[in-house]
């Protein structure tokens, strides 16, 4: 990105009307930010061991494990789309998920030119990706899909309204898988 800062200016200029200095010192200089400062967090992600009141010596122990969830669906609005797409994107990709991200149809170019630079940079296909195109279809068909982890939406509250709505069939079916999940552990005495 750095080193096509005056090409992403124009861009984000063109897209959505950003003034160009503005653009080339905020949305691209913050963006550029963003990242660096998530991808400082990639090796300081960690599981770590916890003490527990009442353990029997060799007998308990408790930890937790830091790992991807899995499929970021990212749906985000027209205005300062590099950096809304900057903001939800960088955390995600340091956490180790891949990231489907719907830029707003009337301001798609940075995100796509985005997209062209990380893969020249050397990301594994299928690790970000692009999907231009209307709410109504993508962001929708985004929303509904079982394969998605966590959805990121930046938006008007009818249109978040509506993805709650069509996404609590999604979420009931992972809290009953979940709630399931405990129940077994729960129910069983681990010895080490």
């Amino acid at each position: 990105m750095e080193q096509h800062q005056e090409e992403l200016a124009t861009i984000e200029s063109l897209d959505s009307g950003a003034v160009y200095t503005l653009a080339l010192k905020t949305h691209i200089g913050m963006s550029i930010q963003t990242f660096r400062y998530f991808a400082g967090w990639c090796d300081k992600i960690e599981g770590s061991t916890i003490p527990i009141n009442q353990a029997r010596p060799n007998r308990n122990i408790t930890f937790t494990r830091r790992e991807p969830i899995g499929v970021c669906a990212i749906v985000i609005p027209w205005n300062y789309p590099l950096m809304m797409l900057a903001w939800k994107t960088a955390a995600c990709l340091a956490a180790g998920n891949t990231v489907v991200l719907k830029p707003a149809q009337v301001t798609p170019l940075t995100a796509l030119k985005f997209a062209e630079l990380a893969a020249r940079a050397g990301f594994p296909k299928g690790v970000i990706n692009i999907l231009p195109g209307s709410g109504a279809l993508v962001g929708q068909r985004m929303s509904d899909h079982p394969d998605v982890r966590k959805l990121g939406f930046t938006g008007s509250t009818e249109i978040g309204k509506h993805i709650m709505k069509r996404s609590k069939n999604l979420l009931t079916k992972h809290a009953e898988k979940y709630k399931r999940f405990i129940e077994t552990l729960t129910n069983h005495h681990f010895k080490l």
